[in-house]
């Protein structure tokens, strides 16, 4: 879709780019998966988190994803994104390692349900072919 504005084609552009970037192909296939039901929404997720926040410069990429990561975790019902995420994680040089102590470090604040949860869904992930880095 269009963006209406100049402003908004920057923002958006700017999206695409940090989405291409972190997410790689998992992302865009979340945005494919909206453009029957929602294509507004799927043009509010490349605008804001990517377009608004990911492009930020005040953290890399790899604290931004290490922070979302966690932030999946916790909320413990989240496993698809936290999926895309933890792909994200490994696309910015994040290790196996690095994502799974982040996980872990979960279980002191979200709980164990929550960690363990996030663990079978970084399990999932690292058995693809593309989660083995």
């Amino acid at each position: 879709m269009p963006p209406k504005h100049s402003d908004d084609q920057t923002r958006y552009q700017r999206g695409c780019r940090a989405l291409a970037a972190i997410d790689g192909e998992a992302g865009q296939r979340v945005i494919d998966a909206l453009a029957d039901i929602a294509p507004d929404f799927a043009r509010y997720l490349i605008e804001f988190p990517f377009g608004d926040i990911y492009s930020r410069s005040q953290l890399d990429l790899r604290s931004r994803e290490i922070a979302t990561i966690a932030a999946l975790t916790a909320l413990g019902n989240a496993a698809p994104q936290l999926k895309v995420h933890i792909h994200a994680g490994l696309n910015v040089g994040l290790s196996r390692d690095e994502i799974t102590e982040t996980i872990m470090q979960m279980a002191v604040y979200a709980g164990f349900p929550a960690a363990l949860n996030g663990l079978f869904a970084a399990k999932e992930v690292f058995a693809q072919p593309s989660g083995k880095r």
